[in-house]
């Protein structure tokens, strides 16, 4: 891994001064995620227990989607609630390891589009405390958790889409063949009619009707029994009104100083950052708005027991790199089992990650993005201070020749250094502003 992946840094001396600002609102709010750059992203929920497999069919699609991509009845839906008993839930354990992978903040799903609340909610009976063995919230020992490890946790919460609680939109795509149960044929042709809602138990009342009964009353509860979050993060917009909208904005006067996404309903609700998924967008894409990449460690949020194909740690760690050297966030998910435990292959992961941030964080942490783009052999990162300009060299592959080369640097060299061990590097600066390191 240190072969593969090696940082270097370089400081500066600025040539011009720099003109201290007053934070905006929103700056004194984002201060701590900018330069966190790495978190957690969690998704649990009931959906770990059937794990991709239904009436002994492996359903494709992502595990958290289990019952709409398998159009699973509300009641027998609800049935898998029984089986969800995690007993070997250590949430103390989880945020050490996020911690120790070098994560500054943790996002868990309290409700997903199933409707399944990881909390103890009075706005419908749909969650872990009532409809469980376990009977315990889940969301109140990781809130101490990351109290106690100095975690910022946030909430991630789906608004719209439910697929239990009458009322809730469901997203209307389409599903291949093999995907749904043997009367496909039928429910399909009432999805189609009906919103993409596949049973009538999920109609029972309008979309505003669950707003208020749902949503608005579990956004408050979450707002107000978890001590002070740093995140709300919405998903999915499907439907949203913005008067719905507006009713949950005006909640988060609840917590001054939270942060949300940008998938409350767009464009009227832009939140404070985007989120693009699964992929990390291309230098053209950006336009100085903040942004946080999530992405799967395999090819599920959700638990499948099957899915296998996971990410190697250098394919990870420079995802990362690429990211914070675009002025990102980057949001790696765990899929946790319906025991409560890390999959063997994200533990391993998360130590990997863990061990190259310990030596090689400060490249990442409080970074800006980089004042090049890309290189063809890596990405850089910068460090801005009173004393001079920093530059994080992350070199992915090295030049054929053993020359890293960046152009138009007028600077004046302090030091190069090998950030992992501190050797020495040879620079050379040429007086057309080509900086060579050997």
């Amino acid at each position: 891994m240190k072969k593969a992946i090696l940082t270097l840094t370089i400081l500066l001396f600025l040539v011009q001064g720099i003109t201290a600002q007053k934070a905006l609102t929103k700056d004194e709010r984002m201060q701590w995620w900018r330069e966190a750059r790495f978190g957690m992203f969690i998704h649990w929920g009931v959906y770990a227990v059937p794990a991709g497999t239904w009436d002994g069919k492996q359903i494709g699609g992502i595990g958290e989607w289990i019952m709409n991509r398998g159009k699973i009845p509300v009641a027998d839906y609800q049935r898998i609630a029984k089986d969800f008993n995690p007993v070997r839930y250590d949430p103390d354990a989880w945020v050490k390891m996020a911690k120790d992978a070098g994560m500054k903040y943790i996002v868990i799903t309290s409700k997903h589009h199933d409707g399944f609340a990881l909390f103890e909610t009075k706005a419908s009976k749909w969650n872990v405390v009532d409809a469980t063995p376990y009977g315990k919230d889940l969301l109140k020992p990781l809130a101490e958790a990351c109290k106690k490890y100095g975690i910022k946790l946030g909430f991630y919460y789906s608004q719209a889409q439910d697929w239990n609680n009458p009322g809730g939109s469901a997203a209307r795509r389409p599903m291949k063949e093999g995907w749904a149960n043997p009367d496909s044929v039928i429910i399909d042709a009432y999805t189609k009619e009906h919103n993409g809602h596949w049973d009538p138990a999920q109609e029972k009342r309008t979309f505003a009707e669950y707003i208020d009964a749902v949503s608005v009353p579990q956004v408050r509860e979450l707002l107000t029994n978890y001590g002070e979050l740093a995140i709300l993060w919405w998903d999915t917009p499907t439907n949203m009104t913005d008067e719905a909208a507006t009713k949950l904005q005006s909640l988060l006067s609840l917590q001054p100083a939270i942060i949300t996404n940008d998938r409350l309903k767009r464009p009227n609700f832009p939140g404070d950052h985007k989120t693009p998924e699964q992929r990390i967008p291309n230098l053209a894409d950006l336009d100085g708005t903040d942004w946080e990449t999530c992405m799967t460690m395999n090819g599920t949020w959700g638990y499948k027991s099957y899915d296998h194909n996971y990410k190697s740690p250098k394919t990870l760690i420079q995802n990362l790199l690429d990211i914070a050297s675009k002025g990102g966030n980057f949001l790696l998910n765990v899929g946790p089992t319906a025991e409560g435990e890390f999959p063997p292959e994200s533990v391993a992961i998360l130590s990997e990650i863990g061990n190259w941030m310990k030596v090689n964080g400060e490249a990442v942490y409080g970074t800006k993005a980089s004042p090049w783009g890309l290189f063809p052999w890596g990405r850089c990162t910068k460090k801005e201070t009173s004393k001079g300009t920093t530059l994080y060299f992350s070199v992915f592959e090295w030049p054929a020749n053993g020359k890293l080369i960046i152009p138009g640097l007028k600077n004046s060299v302090v030091s190069a250094r090998i950030l992992a061990n501190g050797t020495k590097i040879k620079t050379m600066n040429s007086k057309d502003g080509v900086l060579t390191i050997s």
